[in-house]
């Protein structure tokens, strides 16, 4: 953690309880709960910018998507073949293709 900001909360009693029972059921610490707390909104804001972009493109045309992706998908292939070709390395994907005799 970088420099830690205190912070002053209030939660219900029965919070309280559960999460302490929690937290000591794992062997968890005191100290633990200020990192409980910090991962838990990390994956609080994480969730409701998840779901700001799904409502904010909803409507979006997935083709068009599609598209932009697999553009940037080309373009990052093409730019990594470049940088091995330059390393000396050759072409990624290409493996002596195995033939099966029949």
């Amino acid at each position: 953690m970088e420099q830690a900001v205190r912070w002053s909360i209030k939660v219900s009693r029965e919070t309280d309880l559960t999460l302490r029972t929690y937290l000591g059921a794992r062997g968890m610490k005191k100290g633990d709960l200020s990192k409980f707390i910090e991962e838990a909104v990390r994956w609080r804001i994480l969730s409701r910018t998840v779901r700001d972009i799904k409502a904010r493109n909803a409507k979006a045309d997935v083709n068009g998507l599609q598209a932009i992706v697999d553009d940037a998908v080309r373009e990052v292939r093409a730019d990594l073949v470049s940088r091995k070709r330059a390393a000396g390395k050759g072409a990624p994907g290409k493996r002596a293709q195995k033939h099966k005799c029949a």
